[in-house]
């Protein structure tokens, strides 16, 4: 792809934020909401910012609690989890400090990695358990991996049981998520695509950062126009690459990485990888942060967000595209696809 068809499909895949965003003002009993946004094709608006629910199960139980509390007075209301975060931990403590009271105020996701249809049941009223609550907003098919996964899961009757559990009204929405590789997300797109081209999937969850679109197979370029024209809302993960653009260390019980050095060293802010993921059409910036002070400082970036335009995208892209290839950022890409774009 040269720059000109890029910038192209820059402009082709951003939407105007005022199409989708509602008003700042918005409030509800416990205070000032985020702006919001129209969550694809359901019609349901959210908060343009998410707290993800991985940090939860693996920080101290004293600030779970706080980050939670932090989320909601900040105006967070999308809440991401998944069973396999702790495992189970995640859930459980939004089960103690989030549901009890917030329940009716806030847009609930959780996610299964289930390789069946009975091992998918089984998460879904495990989930409604740990959680505390009698349905699920958003249950999404977990970390699909490439397209033999998809096609795997598939006939394994995952979906089947997704669409039953939600006929029961176990489950309000469908959706999937994965971070490995866009052409699995391009594949559930394919096959489970309607005759009249919708999606029986509500949103999906990708990686969104400006490292990716450089990436030989980038999940920028490759899935945000196939799940648009299917009316599936996208959500975004990694913006950060994972704390990779930034130094940090992740005291994580078992640690998979510590560094004082950034990867990407001077290059860009975190206000701007949030400026960059909001300025395309995604319905939620999910977010990691195992601290209130993590979650106020994006939250704060969401609050004061200005678009870039299509011109200031590219220069934010161009500022690191030189570190598409490099392992150590987008580590959570198959390694064949972090090469740079011909």
């Amino acid at each position: 792809m040269n720059r000109r068809d890029f910038l192209q499909l820059l402009g082709a895949t951003t939407v105007s934020t005022t199409l989708f965003q509602c008003s700042s003002e918005s409030t509800d009993r416990w205070g000032r909401l985020l702006p919001q946004r129209v969550l694809g094709g359901t019609g349901e608006s959210v908060t343009c910012l998410g707290l993800g629910g991985y940090h939860i199960g693996w920080t101290t139980e004293v600030l779970a609690q706080a980050t939670i509390e932090a989320a909601l007075e900040e105006g967070v209301r999308f809440f991401d989890t998944a069973e396999s975060y702790g495992p189970h931990t995640s859930e459980i403590r939004y089960g103690k400090y989030l549901t009890p009271a917030y329940r009716n105020e806030i847009f609930l996701m959780t996610k299964s990695q289930a390789k069946t249809g009975e091992e998918a049941r089984r998460h879904i009223e495990a989930s409604l358990d740990r959680l505390k609550t009698d349905r699920i907003d958003l249950w999404q098919l977990h970390s699909i991996k490439d397209p033999a996964d998809v096609e795997a899961r598939l006939q394994s009757g995952v979906m089947e049981t997704a669409l039953q559990a939600q006929s029961e009204g176990l489950i309000r929405h469908i959706g999937f998520t994965g971070h490995s590789n866009p052409y699995a997300h391009t594949r559930m797109l394919e096959l489970t695509r309607d005759p009249d081209g919708t999606s029986p999937f509500a949103a999906c969850l990708l990686p969104i950062n400006p490292v990716d679109v450089s990436a030989r197979a980038s999940f920028i370029q490759q899935v945000i126009s196939p799940a648009q024209k299917s009316g599936v809302a996208i959500l975004a993960m990694k913006t950060l690459a994972d704390g990779r653009f930034f130094a940090a260390k992740h005291l994580k019980e078992k640690q998979i990485w510590q560094t004082d050095d950034p990867m990407v060293p001077d290059q860009i802010s975190i206000e701007t990888c949030i400026q960059f993921a909001l300025s395309l059409p995604c319905s939620v910036l999910i977010t990691g942060a195992e601290k209130p002070e993590y979650l106020r400082e994006k939250a704060q970036c969401a609050r004061g967000f200005q678009s870039l335009d299509v011109t200031e995208r590219q220069r934010v892209i161009e500022s690191v595209a030189r570190f598409a290839q490099a392992a150590e950022v987008e580590y959570y890409k198959k390694a064949e696809l972090r090469s740079r774009m011909g």
